[in-house]
């Protein structure tokens, strides 16, 4: 047993390097590549704002970083649409598509050959405007989907989180899934290390915007697959196929408790 879990370690480490594997990947085949971001999926959808000054709490960018840390509890306070309008913008706002042929989008986080290969789903407790439940963002037209409401998900998504409540009960919850052929398409066998870098990228946004407005983050890698991805919807999670998609990464988003 101890020697399978050695093996485990050692094959998770591999992930971390770059390959030495020459394959072909399927851009160079000629293949068609795949989709920008996933398409909508139901017809209610939330027109979002991209004004953001009034917002801004704390303009001071070293400041923000001085203050970065890891928040689990949350005020009561409600977010403002805009408020999540601007995290979104900040982690996977889409700046710009450009190619002809081959498109790509210029986003406000970077991403390896611009695949960016991640979907943002958001467990919304609290925040003014929205009914409690699951949305999805599009990037695109930076706008959210409501995939359904849900007064009991508090205690969904804490299970999902394998108990962890701030989770559960935080006014938004983040979501990133991934859907690894965007990457692997370019990358083949190196996608995975590179989509790992980049939800890093995004989470670090989400703490640093997040900041900006007065609101505390916390990054969670935690979590039980099955259950989270069953949660989300994403029922393709164990395909080989490119519309294969599964959670990766979370983070809990709440305004910050007022020092007394």
């Amino acid at each position: 047993m101890e020697h399978i879990y050695k093996q485990k370690i050692i094959q998770g480490r591999e992930i971390m390097k770059t390959s030495d594997y020459e394959v072909e990947s399927d851009e160079a085949k000629g293949l068609p590549q795949p989709l920008l971001s996933n398409e909508k999926s139901t017809d209610t959808v939330v027109q979002l704002s991209k004004e953001f000054e009034d917002i801004i709490t704390d303009g001071n960018f070293l400041s923000v970083l001085n203050n970065r840390t890891s928040k689990r509890k949350y005020a009561e306070e409600a977010l403002t649409l805009k408020e999540l309008s601007f995290l979104l913008w900040a982690t996977q706002g889409v700046k710009g598509v450009i190619g002809n042929k081959r498109k790509a989008t210029l986003r406000t986080v970077p991403s390896a050959g611009a695949r960016h290969p991640f979907e943002t789903y958001l467990f919304v407790n609290r925040v003014e405007g929205l009914n409690q439940g699951l949305y999805h963002y599009l990037p695109l037209t930076h706008e959210l989907e409501l995939i359904r409401e849900d007064s009991d998900q508090e205690n969904k998504v804490t299970k999902a989180f394998l108990g962890q409540s701030f989770a559960g009960g935080a006014p938004v919850c983040f979501v990133w899934s991934v859907v690894p052929y965007r990457s692997e398409w370019r990358y083949t066998v190196d996608a995975q290390k590179y989509a790992l870098l980049d939800a890093g990228h995004i989470c670090q946004n989400l703490y640093l915007a997040g900041g900006a407005i007065g609101c505390g983050v916390c990054a969670i890698g935690a979590y039980d697959q099955q259950l989270t991805d069953s949660l989300i919807g994403l029922t393709r999670a164990y395909s080989l196929e490119e519309d294969s998609e599964f959670a990766v990464y979370a983070a809990a988003v709440g305004k910050k408790v007022k020092e007394s």
